[in-house]
């Protein structure tokens, strides 16, 4: 459990790791960089949640993140229907997918700047 909570506080790692092991193994930087990112996006949310919870005290900030998955799942199988007919629920996934881990690590920057801004703050 402790590894999964120092992962998840700092989520670049499990990029890194990932990305040296598969590029390592297929020697395609493509594929490692798109399995890097599948991974630490499960570690960027959990990361989000915590500094949105931490920084706006509340709890509200894991149930946020899945409403906007959801969301974006939706909004991604719309269009899937309207423009091919049908919903490739594989494909849908993984484009919501890699769509978090884009916006999970600028809310990880954006809440980790915040969040040093209101400690410094609160110092002085």
């Amino acid at each position: 459990m402790s590894f999964f909570i120092t992962m998840s506080i700092l989520p670049f790692f499990p990029f890194i790791i990932v990305y040296w092991v598969m590029y390592a193994w297929k020697k395609d930087k493509r594929v490692a960089v798109r399995k890097a990112m599948d991974v630490t996006t499960l570690f960027l949310i959990f990361s989000v949640s915590a500094l949105f919870n931490l920084t706006f005290e509340t709890n509200f900030g894991f149930s946020l993140t899945l409403i906007f998955i959801l969301i974006a799942l939706g909004l991604v199988g719309g269009a899937q229907n309207r423009l091919k007919g049908k919903v490739n629920g594989g494909r849908m996934f993984r484009a919501v997918w890699r769509m978090a881990f884009v916006m999970m690590s600028f809310g990880y920057v954006l809440f980790t700047i915040f969040g040093l801004f209101r400690y410094f703050m609160k110092q002085m």
